[in-house]
């Protein structure tokens, strides 16, 4: 596919700018909000969960050394800013989206943490530490989970941050239960007097398995801990949520402020909406590709977050959704999608679609809001209106929520993640025994050892 060229054009129009006071505690309070993941947490993915109700979006991890090599390069035409490597961009985002992005760094070293963090904060709200992702492309070098073994490197990166960073850049953390109550309520007792603005807490410990249950009973201790500490920190639930109905039980059971999807905004962005569009094979991925080409969304990123979607149908019979699948699987580019019919009868009209978004996004100015956990919001259905029954239909729907089983490893594993002071807790479980085996750095991209022997 042809590229377009991103030198400046007497006839560009400027981005529009968004006028929004810094983000602060309260904005990452009483709402459902995008989780960082590899792949899955591209732009346009994060647009589509925006326009649907995130209240703030997470951008994927990236490393403090790559982005400082980077190239940072304005499209006249769309306003988009890719931070460019050697071969593509390797982070991109838009003017609309600043006043909710959190980008989220990837470090072990203070100044380089730093430099990583002033490189991009004219285009974020926010930067965040990854102190969680057990995955080896995440720990080697002592960033990720990894980062749970050193509380006081830990520690030195966030005040680092939140020393040099001017006051309207929040500093965050995402983070990791440790196996003992105890020893996690030490740790977050140290992070939060960093100075940050908000702490995420995936409920699961480092060796936990994506399906392994999340410890989410854990974290009222956590939440009430941290109020009581006194510094107005936010607490944000990350950990099998399923939807924004679901995020209500996650809510009513931890008494976190607000709740992070991961897997299922994979599956559908549409998920923190509190009726998420269905039969996505005709209602968002005709629109998502013909606002990828506009955007100039590499063709290979725009199919692989395609391929991931997935719902309930209760309009298009099992044929026609194969017939759909097997043609994303052929397409090799726009034009393969176009010529497969995936893009809808509407043609090329990518400009339309961003349009709109943009739209509904800039409505947040002028006083449309997203949904409120605090808000006494009507059911999907009439169905699964308690507790229990939002919990059965929750389990029911994570069979729909996995990472394919042939999916693409972006980041191979490895043997280099360092795992600290060796320990019976410390000691990854054998595939052979936990039957799973995880080559994916996505959530949920674990794949049952009986598929393998089928």
């Amino acid at each position: 596919m042809a590229r377009r060229s991103l030198s400046v054009s007497s006839a560009a129009r400027d981005a529009k700018r968004i006028k929004l006071d810094h983000l602060t505690s309260e904005d990452f309070k009483n709402g459902v909000v995008l989780a960082p993941m590899v792949r899955s947490g591209a732009l346009p993915n994060r647009l589509y969960a925006l326009k649907h109700g995130a209240k703030l979006v997470w951008g994927p991890e990236i490393v403090d050394k790559a982005i400082l090599h980077a190239e940072r390069v304005v499209d006249p035409v769309t306003g988009i800013v890719s931070y460019k490597g050697n071969s593509k961009a390797m982070f991109t985002t838009h003017p609309v989206e600043k006043p909710y992005l959190i980008y989220q760094i990837g470090s072990a070293n203070p100044d380089l943490a730093l430099q990583a963090a002033q490189t991009v904060i004219q285009d974020v709200a926010g930067v965040d530490l990854n102190c969680g992702c057990p995955k080896p492309f995440s720990t080697q070098g002592g960033m990720g989970a990894a980062l749970l073994s050193t509380p006081d490197l830990l520690c030195s990166i966030l005040t680092k941050l939140r020393q040099n960073l001017p006051a309207h850049i929040t500093v965050s953390a995402k983070i990791r239960l440790l196996p003992d109550q105890k020893d996690t309520l030490d740790l977050v007792r140290q992070i939060v007097e960093t100075g940050i603005t908000n702490l995420t807490v995936h409920c699961r410990t480092r060796n936990m398995r994506p399906r392994e249950k999340a410890l989410i009973e854990r974290l009222r201790e956590i939440v009430e801990f941290v109020e009581g500490l006194g510094k107005g920190v936010s607490v944000i639930a990350n950990g099998d949520c399923v939807s924004f109905e679901d995020a209500k039980r996650v809510k009513k059971i931890t008494g976190a402020h607000s709740v992070m999807i991961a897997t299922a905004a994979e599956s559908n962005p549409t998920c923190f909406a509190p009726v998420p569009l269905t039969d996505l094979e005709k209602t968002l991925v005709p629109q998502y590709i013909r606002m990828c080409k506009y955007l100039d969304n590499h063709w290979s990123s725009t199919k692989w977050c395609v391929a991931q979607f997935k719902g309930t149908h209760p309009n298009i019979p099992k044929p026609e959704r194969k017939a759909i699948h097997d043609a994303i699987a052929q397409a090799k580019s726009y034009d393969d999608a176009e010529r497969l019919h995936l893009i809808g009868p509407e043609g090329w009209n990518g400009d339309e679609v961003f349009a709109e978004i943009v739209r509904i996004i800039e409505g947040r100015q002028s006083g449309a809001s997203t949904p409120s956990l605090l808000e006494d919001i009507p059911a999907a259905s009439e169905e699964a209106t308690t507790t229990e029954d939002v919990a059965e239909t929750a389990e029911e729907d994570m069979n729909l929520l996995w990472t394919p089983q042939n999916t693409q490893n972006p980041e191979p594993p490895s043997l280099a993640a360092p795992l600290g002071v060796a320990n019976e807790l410390r000691v990854t479980i054998p595939a052979a025994i936990s039957g799973v085996d995880a080559p994916t750095p996505t959530p949920g991209g674990g794949i049952p050892l009986s598929a393998l022997s089928a």
